[in-house]
């Protein structure tokens, strides 16, 4: 419990990506922007609610990747760390760490592009999550396991550095490639890039045949522009296992003292004695988990607390059930009622 508590405060302080990620707008906010669903289970139906209760408390390992919260408000529990291979390169392993189907994702898609330009430089995969989740400077999101950010390929492989006009050192093959295979091969929930670097490699699209109609959608339904995203795309997959397990094991997390956790976003009036009030522990509980002095009374606005639990916690934000809508998939290989937003046919029976 030591450890994660740590990690979990520690990452407050983590360094800049190398890349120009800078702080993160708005687009990366998820809990905000929520929308119910159907309250159906698809995709933990193996797991009754008792087994569930009684590996969570008894076996946790056994149940799996958990991601839980949201993306910009959550953590992770049995995170699945990027192995290496000589399709990609983490540029830091120990915040390589994410939700099992974030990582098959993330390999099947660098492979691939591997294999189109075998003498191609490795895939630049910066932040995932750190291994406990939370929150990760200078980042919004990146907090359950479900966010990668991948570094653009660039023409012969040579890193361009702080440039004006970026899009005209980056390599539109390989880069085409990667968006390519992210949308059509991966259950990826949207992928965050400037829009400057869209134009050129929708323009390359174009040049390579591909419909301008399913293009429209890609550009407009799934990627989208985000500042400070000139030199990485920001992938968000959907993880729909380790999402409903985060979910489903929320009510289970006071059966075990070391992950029931609360995360607290600081707002504008928020004292210490309200917090604890809030989540029913103690301010000492409070500053001793977060190091605070004994004479902290001062808050930053939009600062993360850990707040250790004594009980079910009857106020942390709990996300709607997942529902993972159909793939944008180009008309050719598009079945019937492909992009419906209903939801993908392989999911829906998948147990």
């Amino acid at each position: 419990m030591h450890l994660l508590l740590a990690l979990l405060v520690a990452l407050a302080q983590t360094t800049e990506t190398p890349d120009e990620s800078g702080d993160e707008g708005p687009e990366e906010a998820e809990s905000a922007t929520a929308q119910p669903v159907s309250p159906e289970l698809l995709y933990t139906r193996d797991l009754t609610d008792e087994q569930l209760a009684r590996q969570f408390k008894e076996d946790l390992a056994s149940v799996g990747s958990i991601s839980v919260g949201f993306a910009d408000r959550g953590r992770m529990i049995n995170a699945v760390h990027m192995p290496a291979d000589p399709a990609w390169r983490c540029e830091r392993p120990d915040l390589s760490w994410g939700a099992s189907e974030t990582i098959e994702a993330l390999a099947l898609v660098l492979r691939a592009v591997h294999s189109e330009f075998p003498d191609s430089a490795p895939g630049r995969i910066s932040h995932i999550s750190a291994r406990d989740g939370g929150y990760l400077r200078p980042h919004r999101s990146h907090q359950s396991g479900r966010d990668a950010d991948i570094g653009l390929f660039y023409k012969n492989d040579a890193f361009p550095g702080r440039v004006a006009h970026r899009e005209r050192f980056v390599d539109l093959p390989r880069n085409w490639a990667l968006l390519r295979e992210l949308i059509t091969q991966t259950d990826v929930q949207m992928i965050l890039v400037d829009r400057s670097i869209q134009k050129v490699l929708r323009a390359y699209a174009i040049s390579q045949g591909e419909n301008p109609v399913w293009l429209s959608r890609v550009f407009s339904q799934v990627v989208k522009h985000a500042r400070n995203h000139r030199d990485h795309f920001h992938v968000r997959f959907y993880a729909p296992r380790s999402q409903e397990l985060g979910r489903r094991i929320q009510p289970l997390l006071a059966t075990r003292p070391d992950q029931n956790l609360a995360v607290h976003v600081v707002k504008r009036g928020n004292t210490l004695g309200a917090i604890a009030a809030r989540y029913k522990t103690s301010v000492v509980a409070i500053k001793k988990v977060n190091h605070l002095g004994r004479r902290t009374t001062t808050l930053r606005l939009g600062q993360h607390l850990v707040i250790p639990l004594r009980g079910p916690c009857t106020s942390c934000p709990l996300p709607p059930p997942v529902m993972v809508p159909a793939r944008c998939l180009p008309p050719e290989a598009a079945p019937t009622g492909s992009w419906t937003g209903g939801i993908n046919p392989e999911m829906a029976t998948a147990e």
